[in-house]
Order: C-alpha cells, then structure tokens, then sequence
C-alpha cells in the first residue's frame, strides 16, 4: 500500500513482502558479484549496477565497491553521480539521487524502518521516499533517514544524521542535522534559515 505522501506500507505475509524478499535475494546476488571487482573493472561496476536499479547509468557514473542495498530496483541515479566505497541504500521507499551527485564513503541512505509499537515492529515495513537534489555532496559517515529531500548544492558534514528536508545550498551537520550556514547562490536565505532554526 502506498499513502498520498509516497509511504510505503509492506506488512508481512502478503504478496508484497514476498515480492520484496524476492528482490531483496536478487539484489544480494548482484552486489555480490559487483563487490569482488576493483577500480580498475569501472565499465562491469556499471553494468551490474545498471542491472541492478533496472536502468543503464552514463559513462561518468563512479562506485567504488564495497556497495550494500536492500533491493536496488527503487534507486534513480542521474547523470555523474559518484558513490563512494561501503555505502549502503536502503530503497523500499524510493531513492531519488540527480545529476552531479557526490557521496562520500560509509555513507548510508535508509528509506526504510519500522512503526515503533512493539507488537507491530516485526509485521510491518514503512518505505518513506529520499530526493538528492542536483550537486549534492553527502560527506563520510553521514545518515539519511527517509522522507527527506536535500535540497540542490547542499552539503551534508561527515558524520550527520539527516532527519528532515535540508533547504537548498546550505551546510548541515550534527545529529539531528541542522544548518551551520548558507553556500553558494541562496535566492531566498531568510526563509531557508527560518526553515530549519528549530
């Protein structure tokens, strides 16, 4: 089931959840392979990534494996994104990520969780989207929780933990992450800042 605002629904024991263990085995078995190669093998990298979210990637795509993901057939990438080594990208939800992308190592994008009432924790899997907007940089060790968008030239510090939309052009760090400061061409900073000062 999917809600008006893009959450995915997946309760355990439906087709659905089927569906996604289905895919969750084939992702592991493409990554497998994708994860033996070094960086001197870029042209089978992109193969058996394209083979994974179902789409071809340009030529200026860059993985540096290791590389992890829940399913892979919700991942978007567009045109010279690069993602750095042992990342991990949790796509139930979807995973939106735009041109000119760049993620730094031991980054991981989750869409994916579970409702907090115990009783419900291991019968459900809620998918909320992630939207990377164009010429994002995610440093070391940031964490993207799902349904957020980061907005276009932004920068998300090493280390963060990424809770709710980043404005576009603005340095974020911290856990939860907030705005440490604007950069680059702001059209409207008052309102970015305002945004997220709580």
């Amino acid at each position: 089931m999917v809600n008006d605002d893009g959450t995915k629904i997946i309760s355990w024991g439906t087709p659905e959840s089927a569906a996604m263990l289905a895919n969750v085995k084939r992702a592991m078995a493409i990554t497998a392979k994708l994860n033996r190669l070094t960086f001197n093998d870029v042209d089978e990298i992109r193969a058996l990534f394209s083979e994974l979210i179902g789409k071809k990637v340009d030529e200026n795509f860059l993985l540096l494996p290791p590389f992890y993901t829940l399913g892979g057939d919700e991942i978007r990438v567009g045109r010279n994104v690069s993602v750095n080594q042992n990342c991990t990208f949790y796509d139930v939800g979807g995973l939106d990520i735009a041109d000119d992308v760049m993620i730094g190592p031991n980054v991981s994008i989750i869409t994916t969780g579970h409702p907090l009432e115990p009783s419900q924790r291991r019968k459900v899997t809620i998918g909320k989207p992630i939207v990377i907007e164009r010429n994002v940089w995610i440093a070391t060790g940031a964490i993207i929780i799902g349904g957020v968008t980061i907005g276009k030239n932004s920068v998300v510090a090493a280390g963060s933990v990424v809770t709710k939309d980043v404005p576009p052009n603005a340095l974020i760090g911290g856990n939860p992450a907030r705005v440490i400061r604007l950069v680059g061409e702001v059209e409207h900073p008052a309102e970015a800042m305002s945004e997220n000062s709580n």
